[in-house]
């Protein structure tokens, strides 16, 4: 989540630079490459790991977005006008860029949320009956 937020941080640093569209954006561009390695990294261990379906499919929906990124990006670049100079489809594509991206931070988000749930500990489970002492856990029952 915080690589994503610097992402953000990044891009506005970026488009308020005054140097060359290529350089201003550098930083970004090479960030990007870096969540798309790492979430494809993580959904590999996450599938070894056998974690939940859904985490192993949220963690390839990010990288499978920030391929979307990439592909906003190169599609937008592809519309402008000779020189680099942007045109009115050119930018209204490249808008998406920051909706994909919007979208890439709720699914992270969601996906951190969900990861927590699942690395607390479970409350010890309680057995009450005849014989067996309703303040300790299962395992302590077990043991006496």
């Amino acid at each position: 989540m915080l690589v994503i937020v610097v992402q953000f941080f990044l891009a506005a640093s970026g488009a308020f630079n005054t140097a060359p569209r290529d350089e201003s954006f550098q930083v970004h561009r090479s960030l990007g490459y870096v969540i798309l390695l790492s979430a494809a990294v993580m959904t590999i261990i996450a599938a070894l790991a056998r974690m939940p379906g859904r985490l192993i499919g949220m963690t390839g929906l990010v990288a499978g977005l920030v391929v979307v990124q990439v592909l906003i990006r190169e599609f937008a670049v592809a519309l402008d006008g000779t020189g680099g100079a942007s045109t009115t489809a050119g930018q209204l594509i490249f808008g998406l860029h920051a909706v994909n991206g919007l979208i890439i931070l709720m699914v992270a988000g969601d996906l951190a949320r969900r990861a927590r749930m699942l690395s607390r500990v479970p409350v010890a489970y309680r057995r009450a009956g005849a014989g067996d002492d309703t303040r300790a856990s299962e395992p302590a029952a077990r043991a006496s």
